[in-house]
């Protein structure tokens, strides 16, 4: 784990993996990472992985491709397993479960070593600037669909 090459973590065969120390603003009281850190640690794996792929947060709320767009949640499922603790070194994995429409499914998993200690189904929502629901531009289409379940992620 010390040698990756990235602070956005890398994209492998299937998805994203993303490292996260724990640190103690992560934590409750006892150490134990509090419920709402995980949200966190998925929401910068779910960006990094965009961001490894071409899709770039602020080029959308620029409008780089045309209209000012943004990614806005609309379910979270989260399943806790067990707790991670001060000090622990997570992978968040991320992986493209769908994408239809204006909505993107992705499956999320966070492991400590081959422990998986929570998982989280994720719903997100392509919206304008007026928070109507949109497709992606053709140009970030294609990209995004490279990374669905089934596709050849080669090149």
């Amino acid at each position: 784990m010390s040698d990756w090459p990235d602070l956005a973590g890398r994209l492998e065969d299937g998805g994203h993996v993303l490292p996260v120390r724990v640190y103690y603003e992560d934590t409750d009281f006892t150490g134990i990472v509090y419920h709402g850190a995980y949200v966190r640690f998925f929401e910068r794996a779910r960006s990094d992985f965009l961001r490894l792929i071409g899709i770039h947060h602020r080029e959308m709320a620029e409008g780089t491709h045309g209209a000012s767009l943004a990614f806005a949640v609309k379910t979270m499922t989260l399943d806790f397993q067990k707790p991670a603790r001060i000090d622990d070194v997570l992978e968040v994995h991320t992986s493209l479960a769908e994408y239809k429409g204006a909505r993107i499914r992705l499956d999320q998993l966070i492991y400590r070593g081959e422990e998986l200690l929570i998982s989280a189904a994720v719903t997100v929502a392509i919206i304008t600037s007026q928070g109507r629901p949109t497709r992606l531009p053709q140009v970030l289409s294609e990209k995004l669909v490279r990374h669905a379940p089934g596709e050849n992620t080669d090149g």
